[in-house]
């Protein structure tokens, strides 16, 4: 039997590792809950790389359905995680998409446009002051006009939406 398990991706920020917590303490699902720490909260010589912790996500999940919950620069490692397994994601929830350059676009097709629309969600902030609301809602619209963008009443880049999560994943 294929088991659940929820991963919670956080921002860059050592700040982040408290928004993990909380939304891994706030949620009530089936299966196990794993927050992800970066290497960079503890050990400054490390930087963060995005296909690295995807492929330390995915070797942890092995062949478990995979939800995932990430924040600003967790976002593009969720990304990287739905194209190294795509059949195994049950659902995505982005918050706080940090940037919606081409770069990131091209990126976000070749992996994210490998599953299923109704897969994602996103939480965008009315005022992030890394992107607002609008140019993220457009920058989905050009991945793929079916997912889901949610505007939030927030003026900053925190996310703190645990019992919508929790309807989501429910």
């Amino acid at each position: 039997m294929v088991s659940m398990m929820t991963f919670i991706l956080p921002g860059f920020s050592p700040n982040n590792k408290k928004w993990a917590d909380d939304v891994a303490k706030n949620l009530k699902v089936d299966g196990e809950i794993r927050p992800v720490y970066w290497d960079h909260w503890t050990n400054s010589d490390n930087t963060l790389k995005p296909k690295a912790k995807a492929q330390d996500v995915v070797d942890v999940a092995m062949k478990d359905k995979i939800n995932i919950i990430a924040k600003s620069v967790g976002t593009l490692v969720a990304a990287y995680v739905a194209a190294l397994v795509p059949n195994q994601i049950n659902k995505i929830i982005l918050c706080g998409i940090p940037s919606v350059s081409e770069k990131r676009l091209s990126i976000y097709q070749e992996t994210l446009g490998k599953i299923q629309p109704d897969k994602v969600v996103v939480f965008q902030n009315t005022a992030d002051p890394l992107v607002p609301f609008t140019e993220v809602k457009n920058f989905i619209n050009k991945l793929n006009s079916r997912i889901a963008v949610i505007e939030k009443p927030l003026h900053s880049h925190d996310y703190p939406y645990f019992e919508d999560f929790q309807k989501l994943l429910a």
